[in-house]
């Protein structure tokens, strides 16, 4: 099954739909026709298990669908594999791995090891994003917001840090220093062509879209 499909979540929900409405049915002849009841009910039953089970397995609905990713940490990596720190979060955070701790100064960037290796299954990157709370404290983010990882790439990951604030900041060995989301990937099939399709826009760049009714 093609997790990547953008469709796949609305599939499953109407046909979760679609066995609801079959159940019902079914329940309605059984409960209108009395002829051999009990064991088109335990069919019923039977129909609305393997339903549940195979929404179960492919779709987990409110914990989201989980895809394996295999991770490999480097010799010089401590602590543990990544985790989700709540239910429904989208991101992980990954970790600085330093010998020392590392000082930026006000515009300054560094990249930052992180000790870890991934393989992304195919169809899919990881997203490397800024911690929302580093970077209002402290000001700190990434140069290159969201980093991708693609699917092919086996080295360890670094992240290129910046210091946006005014005062210098110091990371420390085993800081999280930025997040990661895994995303699904559609690649365009480019074709060359005479003209492209006309729209109101047209060829309106940057803030064409904000001037109101100004005349193009």
């Amino acid at each position: 099954m093609d997790l990547s499909n953008p469709k796949f979540a609305d599939r499953m929900k109407h046909f979760s739909h679609r066995m609801e409405e079959i159940a019902g049915v079914v329940e309605k002849f059984v409960e209108n026709n009395l002829i051999e009841r009990d064991q088109l009910d335990q069919q019923v039953k039977s129909l609305l298990q393997n339903a549940g089970n195979f929404v179960r397995e492919n779709w987990s609905g409110r914990s989201g669908t989980k895809v394996k990713v295999r991770v490999q940490k480097s010799e010089h990596f401590k602590g543990e594999l990544p985790q989700y720190q709540s239910e429904w979060a989208s991101g992980f955070d990954i970790r600085a791995q330093l010998s020392q701790p590392m000082s930026l100064s006000p515009g300054q960037r560094a990249l930052v090891p992180t000790g870890l290796s991934f393989e992304i299954p195919p169809g899919f990157e990881l997203q490397v994003r800024p911690r929302s709370g580093w970077a209002i404290r402290e000001g700190v983010g990434l140069v290159n917001s969201p980093g991708t990882i693609d699917a092919d790439y086996r080295g360890e990951v670094k992240v290129i840090v910046i210091n946006w604030g005014q005062e210098t900041v110091t990371i420390n060995d085993q800081e999280r220093i930025a997040q990661m989301v895994l995303c699904p990937v559609l690649q365009a099939e480019l074709e060359w062509s005479e003209e492209l399709t006309a729209t109101a826009r047209g060829e309106g760049g940057f803030g064409s879209t904000g001037q109101g009714s100004a005349s193009t």
